[in-house]
């Protein structure tokens, strides 16, 4: 056996918990993108799923562009409807050219289906075992709006192979969800710039 796949089995070894990042507070998601990119430069897989997202942001652009091995897919109703399913990932050719616009979170019932079918992928993904790290991004506000069930997430959180690692972040995360995680993060929020008036900023909030 290689010494590259010893290495591999090894890292396998270190993952299979449930992470959650919830609060109110700004920077859910872009823990789960910096976990991500730690373990990029590590060498796991990573897959990140969207729920209710829709829009081009920084990170779509960054991981085109610059990370291996790391895919995200956006199931927002306006991705779902633009291109049936929004994915960026790197194939070490071409580029992205920001169209703007920002992350669209439209009206629950908009958003019903395309959390469905976000779900529904995100357990094909996560059962397939070919990633080491999925993050199920804002899946806590599908939850806490209906758009998914509780029962299936904590299904598909028991369904997943043992050396997977699940990250689940959005505010509102439910009770049952918290005790079933191996890690919870709250972020509380004391201050934003929203409250000056300041908008949302290309490169810090999208």
């Amino acid at each position: 056996m290689s010494g590259m796949r010893i290495l591999e089995m090894q890292l396998m070894k270190q993952l299979g918990l449930v992470q959650v990042y919830t609060g109110e507070g700004k920077g859910k998601t872009t823990c789960s993108l910096g976990l991500s990119l730690r373990a990029v430069g590590q060498g796991y897989k990573i897959y990140m799923i969207q729920f209710l997202k829709s829009g081009d942001t920084g990170e779509l652009f960054s991981i085109k562009k610059y990370l291996p091995n790391m895919t995200i897919a956006q199931f927002g109703k306006e991705a779902i409807t633009d291109t049936q399913l929004k994915m960026f990932e790197f194939d070490g050719e071409g580029d992205l050219e920001a169209t703007g616009g920002k992350y669209q979170f439209l009206p629950d019932e908009a958003e019903k289906e395309p959390a469905r079918r976000a779900l529904e992928h995100a357990f094909n993904i996560i059962t397939s075992g070919e990633y080491n790290i999925v993050v199920l991004d804002e899946i806590n506000c599908a939850m806490h709006k209906g758009l998914i069930g509780i029962k299936d997430v904590l299904k598909l959180i028991e369904d997943k192979p043992e050396h997977v690692e699940l990250i689940l972040t959005g505010r509102n995360a439910p009770h049952q969800i918290l005790e079933r995680a191996d890690l919870v993060s709250e972020i509380m929020m004391r201050k934003h710039p929203w409250e000056k008036g300041i908008d949302a900023r290309r490169g810090i909030e999208f």
